[in-house]
Parts: structure tokens; C-alpha cells; sequence
């Protein structure tokens, strides 16, 4: 039997939503991942570490990572991009 998950990778200002088949069978280490889906695990590890934020997208969801003390220093630069998007 086998069930669909989503696994996040983090790596540096980055983070994914990968889709991955998680393998649950009787007895045993369960559940655990196909050789498939570590090493695409793996390979977008890599390719965030590296920058390659197109190689990464190819296997899911990649978002930019901004900590919130960042956001919240510059209130102007806030209002100004929230008056652009109106």
C-alpha cells in the first residue's frame, strides 16, 4: 500500500513542496520513500543549494524565504509595494 505526501526541502532563502510516494508495507522500517523519490529529494536539495531555482520547480512548489524581522524593518518600502499592487 502506498499513500501521496508532500515533503518540504529547506535550503538557504529557499524552501519546496515536493510530491512523494511514501511506500507503507507490513512490517519493516514503513513508511518510507522510493529510491525515486530520494534521490529527486536529493536532487532538489542540490538544486537549491546551488540557485537553480528552475531545476527545482520542475518537482514542485519553490518558495523565497524572507524572515519576518526582515518584512517588518522597513514599513515604507510595505506601504509602497502594497499601494503598487492596489
Amino acid at each position: 500500500m502506498s499513500k501521496t505526501s508532500i515533503k518540504l526541502v529547506h535550503e538557504a532563502d529557499y524552501a519546496a513542496e515536493i510530491p512523494v510516494t511514501l511506500v507503507d508495507e507490513p512490517g519493516g522500517w514503513s513508511p518510507y520513500l522510493s529510491p525515486e523519490d530520494a534521490a529527486k529529494l536529493d536532487s532538489v536539495r542540490k538544486a537549491l543549494r546551488e540557485g537553480n531555482v528552475a531545476a527545482a520547480a520542475k518537482h514542485g512548489r519553490v518558495f523565497r524565504l524572507l524572515a519576518v524581522s526582515a518584512w517588518a524593518a522597513s514599513p515604507s518600502k510595505r506601504a509602497r509595494e502594497h499601494k503598487a499592487a492596489e
